[in-house]
């Protein structure tokens, strides 16, 4: 099985096959298209407790964020744990949004196992900085091989909203999860 998680080392594959991911953190695009689609419970199924720093909660929260994003995170479930800003003198990362920037510090200060980012320049530095990441499409797709959602549905909800991502990134997610035998 091969999940689209970026990481440096191949340690969580073994990870999230044996259900040892104990650290998740979390940036805003990932809890916001999901909320939107529906399928939030997946992160609480999948990895117990989500940690996001206040400025991701702030995020969710604004007013130019769909209402039920901002109702979700003003009444949120006790598996989100919302951690105050980690702002660090020494990590500099002025080309990331705040969200981005404080998730990746906060991933750093909890020594979490995964991050939940979409960002492509946020990925990168997670990456650079020995961060295991996987976006929305790849929460989707390891929610739909452990048998909590239907893939094609939840893709098809997710090409419905603002998500950017390639035609062909559906569809190559899709057809590994067929030839994988995962449906």
């Amino acid at each position: 099985m091969v999940l689209p998680i970026w990481s440096k080392s191949g340690e969580i594959w073994l990870a999230l096959a044996c259900d040892v991911v104990r650290r998740v953190v979390a940036d805003t695009g990932p809890i916001n298209y999901l909320v939107i689609i529906g399928h939030i419970h997946v992160l609480s199924t999948m990895f117990g407790r989500v940690s996001i720093p206040e400025v991701v909660r702030a995020e969710l929260g604004h007013s130019r964020s769909p209402d039920v994003v901002q109702r979700w995170i003003a009444s949120h479930p006790p598996w989100l744990v919302v951690q105050p800003d980690p702002r660090s003198p020494i990590v500099q990362l002025p080309f990331l949004d705040d969200g981005e920037r404080e998730a990746l510090l906060l991933a750093r200060s909890l020594n979490a196992d995964l991050v939940l980012m979409d960002d492509r320049a946020g990925v990168a530095v997670a990456v650079s900085l020995g961060l295991a990441v996987i976006g929305t499409v790849g929460l989707l797709d390891l929610a739909a091989r452990r048998g909590l959602i239907d893939l094609p549905e939840a893709f098809g909800r997710l090409r419905a909203t603002s998500f950017r991502c390639r035609a062909a990134i559906y569809d190559e997610v899709l057809l590994r999860f067929h030839q994988d035998g995962a449906e």
